[in-house]
Order: C-alpha cells, then sequence, then structure tokens
C-alpha cells in the first residue's frame, strides 16, 4: 500500500454507493461481529418522527461480516473522512478494525459503527416488523426498503450470504401480507 494510503471498510451502502475517490475496491472480511438492521436512520433513510433502519455491526464472538474495503489515497484522505463523518452521522462513529482482504493478508480499516446507547439506536425487534417499518419509510437518500434490496444485490455480486438481510428482503418485497377473505 502506498505511503498514507488507508483502508475504509463499508458494510451497507458504502457497498452499492462509496462516493467517494479510491485507489483500490477488494472484498473483506470483519470478524467478530454481524450486521444487523438495528440503527435507526432518521434523516437519509426516513424522518426524525418516522426513522428507517440502516445496518450496524454488533459485535458477536462467533461471527463475521463480508464488505468491501476501499483504500484512499492519503492526498484525499482528510477530505473522504469529513465526507464519511457527515453522511454516516446520527449516531455512527469511526473506530479502527483489523480486516482480512479477499486477496489476503490482514490490515487495519477505518470503520464506522453505530453502537448501543446513541440516540438513534432502535436495537432488535422481530423481522416482520423491522420489514413493515422498511416499507413505510423514506428519507433524503431513498426509500428504506431500496436500501435494504440494494444491499441485498450488492452481497450477492460479492458472492456472499447474510441471512438477517437477505430474510429482511424477501419480506420487503413481498409487500405487507394479505388477509384471506
Amino acid at each position: 500500500m502506498s505511503p498514507g494510503a488507508r483502508w475504509i471498510f463499508g458494510y451497507g451502502s458504502l457497498l452499492w454507493r462509496p462516493d467517494f475517490p479510491y485507489l483500490e475496491r477488494i472484498a473483506a472480511l470483519l470478524r467478530g461481529h454481524s450486521r444487523r438492521f438495528w440503527q435507526g436512520s432518521p434523516d437519509h433513510r426516513g424522518r426524525a418522527d418516522a426513522p428507517g433502519r440502516v445496518v450496524t455491526l454488533v459485535e458477536q464472538a462467533d461471527a463475521h461480516c463480508w464488505g468491501a474495503a476501499y483504500r484512499v489515497e492519503s492526498a484525499v484522505l482528510d477530505d473522504v473522512i469529513a465526507r464519511l463523518d457527515e453522511r454516516e452521522s446520527g449516531g455512527f462513529e469511526r473506530s479502527e478494525q483489523e480486516i482480512e482482504l479477499a486477496s489476503g493478508g490482514r490490515d487495519h480499516a477505518l470503520v464506522y459503527v453505530a453502537r448501543a446507547g446513541n440516540p438513534n439506536f432502535l436495537g432488535p425487534a422481530p423481522l416482520s416488523a423491522m420489514a413493515e417499518q422498511m416499507r413505510a419509510s423514506s428519507g433524503r437518500s431513498g426509500s428504506n426498503a431500496d436500501y435494504v434490496l440494494r444491499l441485498a444485490a450488492a452481497l450477492r455480486e460479492l458472492g456472499q450470504r447474510d441471512d438477517h438481510v437477505f430474510e429482511l428482503a424477501e419480506l420487503v418485497a413481498a409487500g405487507p401480507a394479505r388477509k384471506a377473505g
């Protein structure tokens, strides 16, 4: 890696819309975390009075999360981080985590995580309730339903499976349950 270049690990919307310049994109694995739709989005995928749900990482010893690592050159790194700090507002914090690159080897990456206790953390809920909330929510970056469907498509493109994301995507795509009668 060139001097001063850094990896940024994306596991949510950064998979399909990184929206910053990068030198390289490669599949990467973060161990010890699972991806969950437990973070509220009062702006990008919902409103303050009707938040959507976006993914965050939850520590779980036996879990892993596939995503993409973006290598960002040092000349633009400060600008990229400033843009990401703005984009990943509402409870997300930057941390540094060790990732495993699909090409082999390990390195450190900047990762944005929304931890329990932040003002927009929603926590777990039944998948059916999450899907209903996602179908009804929309914000300045688009519908919450689009978010989950695009995330599922991006993971399929990476050749990775995430049961939590895929089950929610199926429920969101199916729409509300219809009553017989």
